[in-house]
């Protein structure tokens, strides 16, 4: 099964919203703010997430990148102020902030280590009718006590963002309701059903604000060299909005290997210029053939279909010079797997058709061309079915999903990779991929889930269970719909040692949930040592706080062990923890034998916990501060009784600190006192801090 079952997924989570109680929600547009006064850092300061990288020590991706917020550097240009409302700049910025430039002005990045490379994060304008713009940026470094040295001048383009109305979403801001028949939180109401008809504001829930651009500098420069970003005087944009900088210290082309074959040999052309797929598909017959490796030398080279790909080793010179990068192709007529576009993209066969094996992909990057979510297309960087093999140390970039590998397939490590700017996931093990990791990996600015496995069951299909899979130590920022990492089923599965920042809309940080289609979880699901910042989001459908960690019955209920231990959960939105039955399902479903050990609670805006569900959960040393609401806000499955509430609380020990109320664990909360306020007010919670 291809990713097109993903269009019914999304039906199903808009279906299942809609039965709740729900208020009317204003839409923030997004809109340039008005000049404020000069910020001089007083210091260079390098961060993960937003936030000091002692807060998160051993926990994410470790890829040599030393990110620092424009909102800490020195500029002339306007500090957006903090936000995570959907639907505005601030909302999908690292750490709730940017830095808007108008023309004329700049933001300046003191360097604090060797740097040779940067990739900049930005937001610009989109065009009045959609498909967006194109400016400059001027990038000049103060070097040795010389201003302005080496200027490069890049092209930013708006034409990959910009995306607007409801799933699945369109570039056109001045577009009617795409499904007026949907339930929406604007009038409260289904605009097909009402008489007048309710008057939208357009552009309707603008979203995918930013992008990132990669460049090369001149020189390799040294701490204490300044990096700045200029937006030109005679700027074409209104603003400029810089979100971050990641400096980079990146190494020569690597030689090509011995025993390998390159695929300029075969025809490929390094300058981009004419089509080189054809070439692809020769180098990797004759490597085949001969028992070597195929080589991608450094060059642009230009593939505007999938290279299938099964028993080879494919490798780059490394992700910043060898670069793979493709047109989106419209097709005469849909394809056998339902795509009515092609694209570039490195393919497994099919499981129905055998899979591939022993394939190893690494050091390059993969360029797409996609500016539209079109669930039936197969225009991911990576696809297929892939057992036995490896991706390694590889740069993809707006495709639709970064990785969307469709099992049964067994044993796939992904590693070293980074996944930005994607208009769906970052990365989805999909039906029966077992025994597979995806470890030190960075994921950045999805349409959808960032890492998820999804063990959909389709007619009784065997086999379809993701199971003993690994997603650890890999730092996930900024989804902009759904989930950071979020499992759908399957069984044995480990979620560890990750850092996810900064969900918008309609996800959480971590997720688990009997939705989609998926099997029901079965032995253990464990959430360990992974740390969130600034997740817990509001639920636009729902009109309720998400948790960090968020669990939920909607087709099934929760029973299998599910294990969350040593997680730290910062500067929550809303809840910490979120365990709730879909309102119609709530006498049907239950979330049981879930335990909570050894967790840090940083600020919550709302609760540590928000039960609406019957069942069960056991807490061991888990210790809350900021905590801006009762600890326990206990729902139950909302019928009230006289016995109590329908869930369970049991306090194992150790379980300290709170906030405004008391103690986040009372003892007269145990061990199933209603405490339900359905939307509590909300206190925001200050930055995290060292425990």
């Amino acid at each position: 099964m291809q990713d097109i079952v993903r269009t019914r997924r999304k039906k199903m989570r808009l279906a299942g919203l809609v039965a709740l109680l729900m208020l009317v929600s204003a839409v923030s547009l997004v809109v340039p703010f008005p000049h404020a006064a000069v910020r001089a850092a007083t210091s260079p300061r390098v961060t993960v997430a937003a936030i000091d990288p002692s807060l998160v020590a051993g926990r994410g991706a470790q890829l040599g990148i030393v990110q620092q917020e424009a909102e800490n550097a020195t500029t002339n240009g306007t500090i957006l102020p903090f936000d995570t409302s959907a639907y505005t700049l601030s909302s999908e910025a690292s750490g709730r902030q940017a830095v808007q430039l108008t023309p004329g002005q700049s933001v300046a990045f003191t360097l604090t280590q060797q740097a040779n490379a940067v990739t900049i994060r930005y937001a610009i304008p989109d065009a009045p009718t959609g498909g967006g713009i194109n400016t400059p940026l001027t990038v000049s470094v103060d070097h040795n006590g010389n201003e302005n040295t080496h200027p490069h001048t890049i092209a930013l383009t708006s034409k990959y963002s910009w995306l607007y109305n409801q799933y699945p979403f369109t570039n056109d801001p001045n577009a009617d309701l795409l499904h007026p028949d949907w339930w929406i939180t604007e009038c409260s109401c289904v605009p097909a059903s009402t008489t007048p008809p309710p008057t939208i504001t357009k552009p309707f829930r603008p979203m995918h604000f930013y992008d990132e651009q990669r460049l090369l500098l001149h020189n390799t420069y040294q701490a204490g060299d300044v990096v700045r970003l200029t937006m030109p005087a005679d700027s074409n944009a209104a603003w400029t909005v810089i979100d971050l900088v990641d400096f980079q210290k990146i190494a020569d082309p690597a030689p090509q290997p011995k025993n390998s074959v390159s695929v300029t040999t075969f025809g490929a052309d390094p300058s981009g210029m004419r089509d080189s797929a054809d070439a692809f598909d020769r180098a990797i017959q004759a490597a085949k053939a001969s028992g070597k490796t195929v080589y991608i030398p450094a060059g642009t080279f230009q593939v505007n279909r999938h290279i299938i790909v099964d028993n080879v080793t494919v490798e780059g010179a490394g992700s910043w010079w060898s670069i793979v990068k493709g047109h989106q192709v419209t097709l005469t007529s849909p394809a056998p797997d339902g795509s009515v576009h092609t694209g570039v993209g490195f393919y497994g066969k099919y499981a129905a058709d055998g899979g591939s094996h022993n394939v190893h992909l690494s050091n390059f990057a993969i360029e797409g061309d996609v500016r539209e979510r079109i669930d039936t297309d197969q225009v991911n960087g990576i696809g297929g079915a892939l057992s036995d093999s490896t991706i390694d140390g590889l740069y993809i970039h707006h495709t639709k999903v970064g990785i969307w590998l469709d099992g049964p397939m067994n044993n796939v490590e992904v590693k070293n990779t980074v996944i930005a700017d994607q208009i769906a996931d970052g990365i989805n093990f999909h039906q029966g991929v077992t025994n597979s990791r995806v470890v030190n990996s960075l994921i950045r600015n999805t349409g959808d889930d960032g890492l998820a496995m999804w063990s959909q069951a389709v007619g009784g299909q065997p086999g379809i269970e993701d199971a003993n899979n690994v997603f650890d130590h890999n730092t996930v920022q900024n989804p902009v719909l759904a989930n950071g990492i979020a499992i759908y089923g399957g069984h044995n599965n480990t979620v560890s040692n990750n850092i996810v920042a900064d969900p918008v809309r309609e996800g959480s940080g971590l997720h688990a949930g009997s939705r989609f289609g998926s099997t029901p979880f079965a032995g253990y699901l464990r959430f360990t040592n992974n740390t969130t910042v600034r997740a817990g989001s509001f639920e636009l459908n729902w009109q309720i706080g998400l948790g960090a960690i968020w669990l939920y019955a909607l087709e099934g209920s929760l029973t299998a062990d599910i294990e969350v231990s040593g997680d730290n959960f910062l500067q929550n939105t809303y809840n910490a923890i979120l365990m709730v039955s879909d309102f119609p399902v709530k006498d049907l479903y239950s979330i049981s034998n879930v335990h909570f050990q050894g967790i840090h609670v940083d600020g919550t805006g709302t609760s540590v916990l928000s039960a609406r569900s019957s069942g069960n959960a056991t807490f061991q040393n888990v210790i809350a501060r900021n905590v801006g609401a009762v600890g326990i806000n206990n729902c139950g499955s909302f019928h009230f009784t006289s016995a109590g509430s329908e869930f369970k609380v049991t306090d194992l020990g150790g379980n300290t600190g709170g906030g405004t109320t008391g103690p986040w664990l009372a003892p007269w909360e145990l061990p199933n006192t209603i405490t339900c306020n359905d939307r509590p007010p909300v206190v925001p919670p200050p930055p995290p801090s060292a425990w």
